[in-house]
Protein backbone atom coordinates (compact mmCIF):
# COMPACT_ATOMS: atom_id res chain seq x y z
CA UNK A 1 0.00 0.00 0.00
CA UNK A 2 1.15 3.28 -0.77
CA UNK A 3 1.05 6.20 1.31
CA UNK A 4 0.74 9.66 0.19
CA UNK A 5 2.12 12.30 2.80
CA UNK A 6 -0.59 12.10 5.39
CA UNK A 7 1.82 11.99 8.19
CA UNK A 8 4.79 14.22 6.61
CA UNK A 9 2.29 16.77 4.73
CA UNK A 10 4.58 15.95 1.46
CA UNK A 11 3.13 16.16 -2.11
CA UNK A 12 4.76 12.21 -2.68
CA UNK A 13 2.97 12.02 -5.98
CA UNK A 14 4.73 15.19 -7.23
CA UNK A 15 8.33 14.42 -5.70
CA UNK A 16 8.01 10.76 -7.54
CA UNK A 17 7.29 12.32 -10.45
CA UNK A 18 10.01 14.87 -10.30
CA UNK A 19 12.45 12.22 -9.22
CA UNK A 20 11.54 9.84 -12.52
CA UNK A 21 11.85 12.69 -14.70
CA UNK A 22 15.48 12.98 -13.87
CA UNK A 23 15.35 8.92 -14.33
CA UNK A 24 13.78 9.01 -17.70
CA UNK A 25 16.53 11.50 -19.33
CA UNK A 26 18.24 8.22 -21.01
CA UNK A 27 14.81 7.25 -22.26
CA UNK A 28 13.73 10.51 -23.83
CA UNK A 29 17.17 10.28 -25.82
CA UNK A 30 16.21 6.93 -26.72
CA UNK A 31 12.97 7.89 -27.79
CA UNK A 32 14.23 10.92 -30.01
CA UNK A 33 16.87 8.40 -31.42
CA UNK A 34 13.95 6.10 -32.81
CA UNK A 35 12.27 9.38 -33.92
CA UNK A 36 15.44 9.88 -36.15
CA UNK A 37 15.62 6.89 -37.44
CA UNK A 38 12.46 6.36 -38.56
CA UNK A 39 12.23 9.86 -40.48
CA UNK A 40 15.69 9.28 -42.32
CA UNK A 41 13.91 5.88 -43.42
CA UNK A 42 11.24 7.41 -44.46
CA UNK A 43 13.10 10.03 -46.14
CA UNK A 44 14.92 7.53 -47.95
CA UNK A 45 12.08 5.77 -49.41
CA UNK A 46 10.74 9.23 -50.75
CA UNK A 47 13.88 9.21 -52.72
CA UNK A 48 13.32 5.63 -54.01
CA UNK A 49 10.14 6.55 -54.67
CA UNK A 50 11.18 9.36 -57.14
CA UNK A 51 14.35 7.38 -58.37
CA UNK A 52 11.68 4.33 -59.36
CA UNK A 53 9.83 6.65 -61.34
CA UNK A 54 12.59 7.96 -62.94
CA UNK A 55 13.82 4.56 -63.70
CA UNK A 56 10.47 3.40 -65.65
CA UNK A 57 10.30 6.71 -66.96
CA UNK A 58 13.98 5.61 -68.49
CA UNK A 59 12.98 2.00 -69.09
CA UNK A 60 10.22 4.19 -71.81
CA UNK A 61 13.14 5.98 -73.46
CA UNK A 62 14.84 2.66 -74.23
CA UNK A 63 11.95 1.96 -76.82
CA UNK A 64 11.74 2.68 -80.06
CA UNK A 65 8.27 4.08 -80.25
CA UNK A 66 9.02 6.94 -77.90
CA UNK A 67 11.63 8.61 -81.04
CA UNK A 68 9.56 7.30 -83.94
CA UNK A 69 5.71 8.63 -83.46
CA UNK A 70 4.23 9.34 -87.15
CA UNK A 71 2.31 12.71 -88.24
CA UNK A 72 -0.29 11.92 -90.62
CA UNK A 73 -2.01 14.24 -92.44
CA UNK A 74 -4.95 14.47 -94.84
CA UNK A 75 -6.13 16.68 -98.11
CA UNK A 76 -9.57 15.23 -97.55
CA UNK A 77 -11.86 15.32 -94.51
CA UNK A 78 -13.21 12.12 -96.07
CA UNK A 79 -10.89 9.96 -95.32
CA UNK A 80 -8.29 10.88 -92.18
CA UNK A 81 -6.01 8.27 -90.89
CA UNK A 82 -3.47 7.21 -87.62
CA UNK A 83 0.37 5.32 -88.24
CA UNK A 84 2.02 3.39 -85.50
CA UNK A 85 5.59 3.75 -85.17
CA UNK A 86 6.56 0.73 -87.55
CA UNK A 87 4.58 2.77 -90.39
CA UNK A 88 6.77 4.25 -93.30
CA UNK A 89 6.97 7.36 -94.55
CA UNK A 90 4.81 7.08 -97.85
CA UNK A 91 1.99 8.72 -99.26
CA UNK A 92 -1.08 6.99 -100.27
CA UNK A 93 -4.07 8.35 -103.15
CA UNK A 94 -7.61 7.66 -102.20
CA UNK A 95 -10.31 8.03 -104.22
CA UNK A 96 -13.62 6.79 -105.53
CA UNK A 97 -14.53 6.51 -102.14
CA UNK A 98 -17.73 4.70 -101.17
CA UNK A 99 -18.57 3.84 -97.24
CA UNK A 100 -19.75 0.76 -95.34
CA UNK A 101 -22.94 1.03 -93.89
CA UNK A 102 -24.67 0.00 -91.03
CA UNK A 103 -27.14 -2.86 -91.00
CA UNK A 104 -30.61 -2.10 -89.50
CA UNK A 105 -33.68 -4.12 -88.97
CA UNK A 106 -36.85 -2.40 -87.90
CA UNK A 107 -40.29 -3.61 -87.16
CA UNK A 108 -42.55 -4.37 -90.14
CA UNK A 109 -45.76 -2.88 -88.12
CA UNK A 110 -46.95 -1.76 -85.02
CA UNK A 111 -46.88 -4.24 -82.72
CA UNK A 112 -49.23 -2.09 -80.69
CA UNK A 113 -53.07 -2.71 -81.49
CA UNK A 114 -55.20 0.12 -83.54
CA UNK A 115 -54.96 3.62 -81.27
CA UNK A 116 -52.50 2.40 -78.27
CA UNK A 117 -49.29 3.03 -77.70
CA UNK A 118 -47.33 0.95 -75.21
CA UNK A 119 -45.45 2.31 -72.10
CA UNK A 120 -41.76 1.12 -72.41
CA UNK A 121 -41.60 1.22 -68.10
CA UNK A 122 -44.33 -0.91 -67.51
CA UNK A 123 -45.00 -4.81 -67.84
CA UNK A 124 -45.69 -6.07 -71.18
CA UNK A 125 -47.70 -9.22 -69.91
CA UNK A 126 -50.30 -6.12 -67.68
CA UNK A 127 -50.21 -4.46 -71.64
CA UNK A 128 -51.25 -7.97 -73.43
CA UNK A 129 -54.33 -6.70 -74.07
CA UNK A 130 -53.10 -3.68 -76.31
CA UNK A 131 -50.97 -5.88 -78.34
CA UNK A 132 -51.64 -7.32 -81.50
CA UNK A 133 -50.06 -10.60 -81.48
CA UNK A 134 -49.59 -11.20 -77.87
CA UNK A 135 -51.34 -14.13 -78.00
CA UNK A 136 -49.20 -15.93 -80.16
CA UNK A 137 -46.60 -16.69 -77.19
CA UNK A 138 -48.25 -19.82 -75.48
CA UNK A 139 -48.58 -19.28 -71.67
CA UNK A 140 -46.61 -22.04 -69.89
CA UNK A 141 -49.79 -22.68 -67.46
CA UNK A 142 -53.09 -21.78 -69.19
CA UNK A 143 -55.75 -19.71 -67.22
CA UNK A 144 -57.65 -21.95 -64.79
CA UNK A 145 -60.37 -21.44 -61.74
CA UNK A 146 -59.86 -22.19 -58.47
CA UNK A 147 -63.61 -23.82 -57.10
CA UNK A 148 -62.87 -23.02 -53.54
CA UNK A 149 -60.21 -21.49 -51.25
CA UNK A 150 -56.88 -23.72 -51.28
CA UNK A 151 -52.99 -23.18 -51.29
CA UNK A 152 -52.28 -26.25 -54.22
CA UNK A 153 -53.62 -26.01 -57.47
CA UNK A 154 -52.85 -29.24 -59.81
CA UNK A 155 -51.34 -27.88 -63.22
CA UNK A 156 -50.16 -31.02 -64.74
CA UNK A 157 -46.48 -31.68 -65.77
CA UNK A 158 -46.59 -31.13 -69.65
CA UNK A 159 -44.01 -28.59 -69.77
CA UNK A 160 -40.22 -27.88 -68.73
CA UNK A 161 -40.26 -26.92 -64.60
CA UNK A 162 -37.62 -24.55 -65.93
CA UNK A 163 -39.62 -22.35 -67.60
CA UNK A 164 -41.88 -21.97 -64.69
CA UNK A 165 -40.94 -18.47 -63.54
CA UNK A 166 -43.99 -16.33 -62.10
CA UNK A 167 -47.39 -16.87 -61.61
CA UNK A 168 -50.00 -14.38 -61.95
CA UNK A 169 -53.19 -14.54 -59.96
CA UNK A 170 -55.68 -12.66 -60.23
CA UNK A 171 -58.68 -12.81 -57.27
CA UNK A 172 -62.44 -12.60 -57.72
CA UNK A 173 -62.26 -8.93 -57.57
CA UNK A 174 -60.03 -8.06 -60.69
CA UNK A 175 -57.04 -7.70 -58.34
CA UNK A 176 -53.90 -9.48 -59.81
CA UNK A 177 -50.97 -10.72 -57.74
CA UNK A 178 -47.53 -12.22 -58.82
CA UNK A 179 -46.30 -15.13 -57.29
CA UNK A 180 -42.80 -15.96 -57.36
CA UNK A 181 -41.35 -19.19 -57.64
CA UNK A 182 -39.34 -21.08 -54.79
CA UNK A 183 -37.29 -24.61 -54.96
CA UNK A 184 -38.89 -25.61 -52.09
CA UNK A 185 -41.48 -24.67 -49.28
CA UNK A 186 -39.19 -24.56 -47.11
CA UNK A 187 -38.50 -21.24 -48.51
CA UNK A 188 -41.05 -19.31 -47.84
CA UNK A 189 -41.08 -15.72 -46.22
CA UNK A 190 -43.83 -14.86 -44.20
CA UNK A 191 -45.53 -11.99 -45.96
CA UNK A 192 -44.67 -12.96 -49.37
CA UNK A 193 -46.06 -14.07 -52.63
CA UNK A 194 -44.31 -17.11 -53.43
CA UNK A 195 -45.25 -21.00 -55.06
CA UNK A 196 -43.20 -24.00 -56.05
CA UNK A 197 -43.91 -26.53 -58.55
CA UNK A 198 -43.92 -30.28 -56.99
CA UNK A 199 -43.04 -32.04 -60.43
CA UNK A 200 -43.85 -35.50 -58.55
CA UNK A 201 -47.35 -34.51 -57.89
CA UNK A 202 -47.80 -31.30 -60.67
CA UNK A 203 -48.93 -29.28 -58.28
CA UNK A 204 -48.52 -25.92 -57.35
CA UNK A 205 -47.67 -25.06 -53.70
CA UNK A 206 -49.20 -21.31 -52.36
CA UNK A 207 -47.54 -19.33 -49.44
CA UNK A 208 -50.69 -18.02 -49.21
CA UNK A 209 -54.31 -19.23 -49.26
CA UNK A 210 -56.30 -18.33 -52.22
CA UNK A 211 -59.69 -17.08 -52.38
CA UNK A 212 -62.24 -19.00 -54.11
CA UNK A 213 -63.08 -18.24 -57.94
CA UNK A 214 -59.52 -16.86 -58.01
CA UNK A 215 -58.00 -17.40 -61.72
CA UNK A 216 -54.38 -18.53 -61.77
CA UNK A 217 -51.66 -18.67 -64.87
CA UNK A 218 -48.27 -18.83 -65.88
CA UNK A 219 -47.80 -16.38 -68.27
CA UNK A 220 -45.10 -16.87 -71.19
CA UNK A 221 -41.14 -15.57 -71.33
CA UNK A 222 -40.33 -13.86 -73.53
CA UNK A 223 -37.09 -16.15 -75.37
CA UNK A 224 -35.55 -15.40 -78.13
CA UNK A 225 -31.91 -15.30 -80.04
CA UNK A 226 -30.01 -12.86 -81.82
CA UNK A 227 -26.56 -13.18 -84.20
CA UNK A 228 -24.26 -10.89 -85.64
CA UNK A 229 -20.63 -11.37 -87.07
CA UNK A 230 -17.51 -9.69 -86.18
CA UNK A 231 -14.73 -8.36 -88.00
CA UNK A 232 -13.33 -11.85 -88.95
CA UNK A 233 -17.00 -13.35 -89.85
CA UNK A 234 -17.34 -15.24 -86.64
CA UNK A 235 -21.04 -15.51 -85.41
CA UNK A 236 -21.21 -13.43 -82.06
CA UNK A 237 -25.02 -15.73 -80.42
CA UNK A 238 -27.04 -14.43 -77.61
CA UNK A 239 -30.22 -16.12 -75.70
CA UNK A 240 -32.33 -13.98 -74.08
CA UNK A 241 -35.30 -15.30 -71.54
CA UNK A 242 -37.17 -13.03 -69.50
CA UNK A 243 -40.51 -13.36 -67.77
CA UNK A 244 -43.56 -11.99 -68.43
CA UNK A 245 -43.69 -8.96 -66.14
CA UNK A 246 -40.27 -7.72 -67.99
CA UNK A 247 -40.66 -4.41 -69.37
CA UNK A 248 -39.24 -3.18 -72.91
CA UNK A 249 -37.05 -0.93 -71.63
CA UNK A 250 -35.60 -4.07 -69.50
CA UNK A 251 -35.06 -5.96 -73.05
CA UNK A 252 -33.70 -3.69 -74.55
CA UNK A 253 -31.06 -2.34 -71.64
CA UNK A 254 -29.84 -6.22 -72.19
CA UNK A 255 -29.46 -6.34 -75.91
CA UNK A 256 -27.45 -2.68 -75.71
CA UNK A 257 -25.27 -4.14 -72.75
CA UNK A 258 -24.88 -7.68 -75.05
CA UNK A 259 -21.43 -8.43 -76.49
CA UNK A 260 -23.42 -8.22 -79.50
CA UNK A 261 -22.63 -4.95 -80.65
CA UNK A 262 -26.22 -3.38 -81.39
CA UNK A 263 -28.21 -0.55 -80.24
CA UNK A 264 -31.30 -1.41 -79.81
CA UNK A 265 -34.57 1.20 -79.41
CA UNK A 266 -38.35 1.66 -79.44
CA UNK A 267 -39.57 3.42 -81.88
CA UNK A 268 -42.57 4.59 -80.63
CA UNK A 269 -44.02 6.50 -83.76
CA UNK A 270 -44.15 3.08 -85.58
CA UNK A 271 -44.78 1.31 -82.66
CA UNK A 272 -41.71 -1.20 -83.23
CA UNK A 273 -38.25 -2.35 -82.29
CA UNK A 274 -35.53 -1.17 -84.29
CA UNK A 275 -32.13 -3.13 -83.58
CA UNK A 276 -28.86 -0.80 -85.63
CA UNK A 277 -24.91 -2.57 -85.76
CA UNK A 278 -22.85 -0.02 -84.54
CA UNK A 279 -20.09 -1.56 -86.62
CA UNK A 280 -20.67 -0.29 -90.31
CA UNK A 281 -19.61 -3.34 -92.76
CA UNK A 282 -20.50 -6.00 -94.28
CA UNK A 283 -19.21 -9.07 -92.25
CA UNK A 284 -21.38 -11.93 -93.24
CA UNK A 285 -20.20 -12.36 -96.92
CA UNK A 286 -23.62 -10.64 -98.18
CA UNK A 287 -25.45 -12.18 -95.72
CA UNK A 288 -27.90 -11.02 -92.92
CA UNK A 289 -25.64 -8.95 -90.66
CA UNK A 290 -28.26 -9.36 -87.96
CA UNK A 291 -30.13 -12.71 -87.40
CA UNK A 292 -33.16 -13.90 -84.95
CA UNK A 293 -35.57 -16.36 -83.88
CA UNK A 294 -38.20 -16.27 -81.54
CA UNK A 295 -41.88 -15.77 -81.74
CA UNK A 296 -41.48 -12.92 -79.47
CA UNK A 297 -39.18 -11.07 -81.87
CA UNK A 298 -40.67 -12.26 -85.50
CA UNK A 299 -44.50 -12.40 -84.28
CA UNK A 300 -45.07 -10.01 -81.22
CA UNK A 301 -42.41 -7.05 -82.23
CA UNK A 302 -43.47 -7.97 -86.21
CA UNK A 303 -39.24 -8.07 -86.97
CA UNK A 304 -38.82 -9.85 -90.42
CA UNK A 305 -35.13 -10.90 -91.22
CA UNK A 306 -35.50 -9.92 -95.23
CA UNK A 307 -36.26 -6.43 -94.17
CA UNK A 308 -32.85 -5.85 -92.99
CA UNK A 309 -31.32 -2.20 -94.49
CA UNK A 310 -27.01 -1.42 -95.04
CA UNK A 311 -25.00 -3.70 -93.82
CA UNK A 312 -22.30 -2.87 -96.75
CA UNK A 313 -18.96 -2.87 -97.37
CA UNK A 314 -16.42 -0.09 -97.88
CA UNK A 315 -15.14 0.57 -101.39
CA UNK A 316 -12.01 2.76 -102.35
CA UNK A 317 -9.30 3.41 -105.08
CA UNK A 318 -5.80 3.05 -103.37
CA UNK A 319 -2.99 4.28 -105.57
CA UNK A 320 -4.83 3.38 -108.42
CA UNK A 321 -5.86 -0.24 -107.58
CA UNK A 322 -9.73 -0.46 -106.72
CA UNK A 323 -10.08 -2.67 -103.58
CA UNK A 324 -13.30 -3.38 -101.25
CA UNK A 325 -13.08 -3.55 -97.08
CA UNK A 326 -15.82 -4.97 -94.94
CA UNK A 327 -15.41 -1.93 -92.46
CA UNK A 328 -14.59 2.00 -92.93
CA UNK A 329 -11.70 0.91 -90.82
CA UNK A 330 -8.47 -1.02 -92.12
CA UNK A 331 -5.04 -1.28 -92.09
CA UNK A 332 -2.26 -1.10 -94.46
CA UNK A 333 1.30 -1.33 -93.45
CA UNK A 334 1.14 0.06 -89.72
CA UNK A 335 -1.29 2.81 -91.01
CA UNK A 336 -5.40 3.02 -90.19
CA UNK A 337 -7.37 4.57 -92.86
CA UNK A 338 -10.44 5.30 -91.69
CA UNK A 339 -13.42 6.65 -94.30
CA UNK A 340 -15.60 9.10 -93.08
CA UNK A 341 -17.85 9.94 -96.03
CA UNK A 342 -18.61 9.34 -99.89
CA UNK A 343 -16.35 11.38 -102.14
CA UNK A 344 -17.75 12.90 -105.27
CA UNK A 345 -17.07 11.54 -108.76
CA UNK A 346 -13.30 13.22 -109.59
CA UNK A 347 -12.72 13.89 -105.60
CA UNK A 348 -9.56 12.20 -103.78
CA UNK A 349 -7.46 12.80 -100.72
CA UNK A 350 -3.86 12.56 -100.46
CA UNK A 351 -2.57 10.26 -96.90
CA UNK A 352 1.27 11.65 -96.35
CA UNK A 353 2.92 9.73 -93.56
CA UNK A 354 5.71 11.26 -91.78
CA UNK A 355 8.39 11.24 -88.75
CA UNK A 356 6.23 13.27 -86.07
CA UNK A 357 9.48 15.78 -85.35
CA UNK A 358 7.45 17.67 -82.38
CA UNK A 359 6.60 14.91 -81.12
CA UNK A 360 9.78 12.95 -80.35
CA UNK A 361 11.24 16.45 -79.15
CA UNK A 362 8.59 16.82 -76.63
CA UNK A 363 9.78 13.33 -75.91
CA UNK A 364 13.27 13.62 -74.78
CA UNK A 365 12.92 17.21 -73.82
CA UNK A 366 10.22 16.03 -71.14
CA UNK A 367 12.61 13.25 -70.32
CA UNK A 368 15.79 15.11 -69.48
CA UNK A 369 12.96 17.55 -67.65
CA UNK A 370 12.58 14.75 -65.51
CA UNK A 371 16.11 14.26 -64.79
CA UNK A 372 16.57 18.19 -63.93
CA UNK A 373 13.26 17.78 -60.77
CA UNK A 374 15.27 14.80 -59.88
CA UNK A 375 18.54 15.81 -59.21
CA UNK A 376 17.19 19.11 -57.67
CA UNK A 377 15.04 17.09 -55.35
CA UNK A 378 18.15 15.14 -54.56
CA UNK A 379 20.37 17.95 -54.35
CA UNK A 380 18.02 19.87 -51.74
CA UNK A 381 18.41 16.72 -49.58
CA UNK A 382 22.64 16.71 -49.83
CA UNK A 383 22.09 20.03 -49.07
CA UNK A 384 19.55 20.54 -46.32
CA UNK A 385 20.98 22.20 -43.25
CA UNK A 386 21.09 20.19 -39.80
CA UNK A 387 19.85 21.82 -36.79
CA UNK A 388 21.59 20.00 -34.02
CA UNK A 389 19.69 22.02 -31.35
CA UNK A 390 16.75 20.61 -32.46
CA UNK A 391 15.74 17.31 -31.29
CA UNK A 392 12.76 15.69 -31.82
CA UNK A 393 9.98 16.45 -29.31
CA UNK A 394 8.91 14.09 -26.13
CA UNK A 395 5.48 14.05 -25.31
CA UNK A 396 5.66 16.57 -22.50
CA UNK A 397 7.29 19.13 -24.25
CA UNK A 398 4.89 18.66 -26.86
CA UNK A 399 2.06 19.23 -24.56
CA UNK A 400 3.10 22.24 -23.86
CA UNK A 401 3.35 23.78 -27.48
CA UNK A 402 0.74 25.05 -30.09
CA UNK A 403 0.48 22.80 -33.43
CA UNK A 404 1.91 25.28 -35.68
CA UNK A 405 4.77 25.81 -32.83
CA UNK A 406 5.25 21.60 -33.22
CA UNK A 407 5.04 21.61 -37.10
CA UNK A 408 7.89 24.65 -37.05
CA UNK A 409 10.07 22.73 -34.46
CA UNK A 410 9.85 19.49 -36.40
CA UNK A 411 10.20 21.05 -39.73
CA UNK A 412 14.36 21.74 -38.53
CA UNK A 413 14.60 18.62 -36.60
CA UNK A 414 13.90 16.79 -39.44
CA UNK A 415 15.93 18.82 -41.42
CA UNK A 416 19.57 17.56 -42.62
CA UNK A 417 18.96 13.69 -42.40
CA UNK A 418 20.41 12.86 -45.81
CA UNK A 419 22.84 15.91 -45.72
CA UNK A 420 26.37 14.77 -47.71
CA UNK A 421 24.61 11.15 -47.92
CA UNK A 422 27.04 8.86 -49.30
CA UNK A 423 24.22 6.97 -51.14
CA UNK A 424 22.73 9.57 -52.92
CA UNK A 425 26.03 11.29 -53.68
CA UNK A 426 26.85 8.76 -55.52
CA UNK A 427 23.65 7.45 -57.60
CA UNK A 428 23.74 11.22 -58.46
CA UNK A 429 27.74 11.10 -59.59
CA UNK A 430 26.68 8.20 -61.56
CA UNK A 431 23.89 9.71 -63.84
CA UNK A 432 25.69 12.41 -64.62
CA UNK A 433 28.37 10.57 -65.89
CA UNK A 434 26.14 8.53 -67.71
CA UNK A 435 25.14 11.67 -69.54
CA UNK A 436 28.88 13.38 -70.16
CA UNK A 437 30.27 10.08 -71.84
CA UNK A 438 30.31 9.29 -75.41
CA UNK A 439 28.04 6.73 -76.61
CA UNK A 440 30.47 5.16 -79.17
CA UNK A 441 30.23 3.09 -82.63
CA UNK A 442 26.75 4.21 -83.44
CA UNK A 443 27.47 5.70 -86.81
CA UNK A 444 25.23 8.38 -87.26
CA UNK A 445 25.46 11.72 -86.90
CA UNK A 446 25.46 12.10 -82.84
CA UNK A 447 27.11 10.49 -80.41
CA UNK A 448 26.94 12.66 -77.58
CA UNK A 449 24.37 15.06 -76.30
CA UNK A 450 26.15 18.51 -76.83
CA UNK A 451 25.49 17.65 -80.47
CA UNK A 452 22.07 17.82 -79.90
CA UNK A 453 21.91 21.10 -78.05
CA UNK A 454 21.80 19.72 -74.53
CA UNK A 455 24.46 20.98 -72.41
CA UNK A 456 25.18 21.20 -68.62
CA UNK A 457 24.47 24.58 -67.22
CA UNK A 458 27.60 26.40 -66.15
CA UNK A 459 26.04 27.65 -62.81
CA UNK A 460 27.46 26.64 -59.70
CA UNK A 461 23.68 26.49 -57.60
CA UNK A 462 22.41 24.44 -60.52
CA UNK A 463 24.57 21.68 -59.72
CA UNK A 464 24.52 19.95 -62.85
CA UNK A 465 20.88 20.96 -64.43
CA UNK A 466 20.58 20.45 -67.88
CA UNK A 467 19.97 23.23 -70.58
CA UNK A 468 18.45 22.96 -73.75
CA UNK A 469 19.02 24.39 -77.37
CA UNK A 470 15.24 23.52 -78.85
CA UNK A 471 16.29 24.62 -82.16
CA UNK A 472 19.43 22.78 -82.36
CA UNK A 473 17.80 19.58 -80.74
CA UNK A 474 14.62 19.82 -83.80
CA UNK A 475 17.21 20.00 -86.28
CA UNK A 476 18.87 17.03 -85.40
CA UNK A 477 15.81 14.92 -84.83
CA UNK A 478 15.24 16.24 -88.85
CA UNK A 479 18.31 15.61 -89.74
CA UNK A 480 19.09 12.12 -88.45
CA UNK A 481 16.07 10.99 -85.98
CA UNK A 482 17.41 7.52 -86.13
CA UNK A 483 20.68 8.96 -84.53
CA UNK A 484 19.43 10.77 -81.70
CA UNK A 485 17.21 7.74 -81.06
CA UNK A 486 20.33 4.99 -81.16
CA UNK A 487 21.81 7.81 -78.95
CA UNK A 488 19.45 6.80 -76.33
CA UNK A 489 18.48 3.27 -76.51
CA UNK A 490 21.95 1.56 -77.87
CA UNK A 491 21.63 -1.97 -76.10
CA UNK A 492 25.92 -2.36 -76.58
CA UNK A 493 25.34 -4.89 -79.03
CA UNK A 494 27.46 -4.83 -82.29
CA UNK A 495 30.40 -3.71 -81.08
CA UNK A 496 28.34 -0.19 -80.09
CA UNK A 497 28.43 2.03 -76.45
CA UNK A 498 25.03 1.68 -74.02
CA UNK A 499 22.43 4.49 -74.92
CA UNK A 500 22.09 7.11 -72.47
CA UNK A 501 18.71 5.88 -71.36
CA UNK A 502 19.54 2.57 -70.52
CA UNK A 503 23.03 3.92 -68.30
CA UNK A 504 20.57 5.92 -66.63
CA UNK A 505 18.08 3.56 -65.71
CA UNK A 506 21.00 1.48 -64.59
CA UNK A 507 22.22 4.14 -62.34
CA UNK A 508 18.83 4.54 -60.75
CA UNK A 509 18.32 0.67 -60.08
CA UNK A 510 21.97 0.42 -58.32
CA UNK A 511 20.57 3.79 -56.61
CA UNK A 512 17.80 2.36 -55.42
CA UNK A 513 19.09 -1.11 -54.38
CA UNK A 514 21.36 0.32 -52.07
CA UNK A 515 18.72 2.51 -50.83
CA UNK A 516 16.33 -0.48 -50.23
CA UNK A 517 19.57 -2.22 -47.94
CA UNK A 518 19.87 1.38 -45.58
CA UNK A 519 16.15 1.50 -45.77
CA UNK A 520 14.02 -1.52 -46.71
CA UNK A 521 10.84 -0.82 -49.00
CA UNK A 522 7.09 -2.13 -47.79
CA UNK A 523 7.61 -5.78 -48.77
CA UNK A 524 10.77 -5.71 -46.50
CA UNK A 525 10.85 -6.96 -42.66
CA UNK A 526 12.96 -4.64 -40.19
CA UNK A 527 15.16 -7.42 -40.03
CA UNK A 528 15.71 -7.12 -44.08
CA UNK A 529 17.31 -3.94 -43.84
CA UNK A 530 19.77 -1.77 -42.09
CA UNK A 531 17.58 0.86 -40.50
CA UNK A 532 15.10 -1.66 -39.84
CA UNK A 533 17.87 -3.35 -37.37
CA UNK A 534 18.70 -0.65 -35.69
CA UNK A 535 15.16 0.24 -34.45
CA UNK A 536 14.87 -3.25 -33.21
CA UNK A 537 17.90 -2.88 -31.31
CA UNK A 538 16.00 0.91 -30.23
CA UNK A 539 13.03 -0.79 -29.14
CA UNK A 540 14.99 -3.29 -27.05
CA UNK A 541 16.79 -0.82 -25.17
CA UNK A 542 13.62 1.21 -24.60
CA UNK A 543 11.42 -2.15 -23.12
CA UNK A 544 14.73 -2.75 -20.88
CA UNK A 545 14.53 0.80 -20.19
CA UNK A 546 11.11 0.95 -19.39
CA UNK A 547 11.44 -2.72 -17.26
CA UNK A 548 13.87 -0.51 -15.11
CA UNK A 549 12.14 2.62 -14.31
CA UNK A 550 9.34 0.30 -12.74
CA UNK A 551 11.76 -0.92 -10.17
CA UNK A 552 12.76 2.34 -9.74
CA UNK A 553 9.75 3.88 -9.40
CA UNK A 554 8.34 1.41 -7.25
CA UNK A 555 11.92 1.38 -4.91
CA UNK A 556 10.90 5.64 -4.71
CA UNK A 557 7.66 3.88 -3.43
CA UNK A 558 8.57 1.59 -0.64
CA UNK A 559 11.13 4.59 0.49
CA UNK A 560 8.76 6.90 0.81
CA UNK A 561 6.06 4.87 2.42
CA UNK A 562 8.63 3.49 4.99
CA UNK A 563 9.07 7.26 5.83
CA UNK A 564 5.73 7.94 6.71
CA UNK A 565 5.30 4.86 8.69
CA UNK A 566 8.27 6.05 10.38
CA UNK A 567 6.56 9.37 10.84
CA UNK A 568 3.09 7.97 12.17
CA UNK A 569 4.91 6.18 14.90
CA UNK A 570 7.17 8.93 15.83
CA UNK A 571 3.88 10.95 16.00
CA UNK A 572 2.00 8.06 17.95
CA UNK A 573 5.00 7.83 20.63
CA UNK A 574 5.31 11.82 20.56
CA UNK A 575 1.50 11.67 21.99
CA UNK A 576 2.21 8.88 24.04
CA UNK A 577 4.65 10.77 26.17
CA UNK A 578 2.26 14.15 26.16
CA UNK A 579 -0.50 12.57 27.30
CA UNK A 580 1.45 10.28 30.05
CA UNK A 581 3.10 14.07 31.17
CA UNK A 582 0.22 15.66 31.76
CA UNK A 583 -1.30 12.73 33.35
CA UNK A 584 1.04 12.64 35.79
Amino acid sequence: MRLTGFQSGLDINQMVSDLMKAQRIPMNKLTQQKQLLEWKRDDYREVNRLLNEFSNLSFNMTLQRSYSQKKVTSTNTSVSATATSTAANVSYTLSNVKVATVATNASSSSMMTSGKKLDTAKSLWEQRGDIANYDSLNSIVDPRSVTQETDRVFVGTDFDPKELTLIKVTNNEGEVSTYSMVSSTDQFQEGENQAFYDESTGEVIFSNTLEADSVIEAPPNYKFAITTYNQTGEPLVHEFSFRADATMNEIISQINSSKLGLTAFFDDFNGGLVLTKREAGDFNNGGNEIEFSGAFLTNVMNLNQNNEQGGTSAKVTINGVETERNSNNFTINGVTFNLNENMAPGESAVINVANDTEQTFNTIKDYLTKYNELIEKINAKLGEPLYRDYKPLSKDEREALSDRQIEQWEERARSGLLRNDSILSSGLGKMRTSLYETVGGLGGSFSHLAQIGITTSTEYMDKGKLIFDDDKLREAIEKDPNSVMMMFTSNGNNETGIGIARKLREAAQGTIRSIEARAGNASRTAQQFTIGRELINVDKRISAFERRMQTVEARYWRQFTAMEKAIGQANSQSMQLMSYFNNG
